[in-house]
């Protein structure tokens, strides 16, 4: 199992927003540059964050992007189904005579107790992480 790199760039995307001072907004240029990609295919990813309610567009010379919901409010399954979709990670490929495939039902739990995790891990425990690690102080406001 392997999420794309566009799930990557979009967890990056979200912990360098969090950390902008509260009102401020980010060219997308300037975090394509952080994350050295091209502008126009971090768009792409902007463009699904802001559908999903997790960062908003600010239209203009001066406008850019700046996260939407305070931070923790935001989980790390909130931003992969954001990029990724809610579709499910395995199918069975074959027909079985009893009503339910065994192998679907034991990948089916294991993917219930991934989302579980990740719905718990949100962008304000790694800002907090990052933060400690760089001696400031957490900004709470967010």
């Amino acid at each position: 199992m392997k999420y794309s790199k566009a799930t990557n760039y979009a967890l990056h995307t979200m912990v360098h927003l969090t950390m902008e001072p509260k009102g401020q907004t980010v060219s997308v240029d300037h975090l394509a540059y952080m994350q050295d990609l091209s502008p126009t295919y971090l768009s792409k990813i902007l463009t699904k964050l802001v559908k999903a309610g997790l960062i908003e567009s600010v239209p203009g010379a001066k406008g850019g992007y700046s996260i939407s919901r305070r931070a923790q409010d935001i989980s790390f399954l909130d931003v992969i189904e954001a990029v990724e979709g809610q579709s499910v990670l395995f199918n069975c490929a074959f027909d079985h005579e009893e009503s339910e495939c065994l192998i679907e039902r034991v990948m089916i739990e294991a993917e219930g107790n991934m989302k579980k995790e990740l719905a718990g891990r949100t962008i304000q425990s790694i800002v907090e992480q990052i933060e400690k690690r760089h001696g400031h102080e957490t900004k709470k406001e967010k």
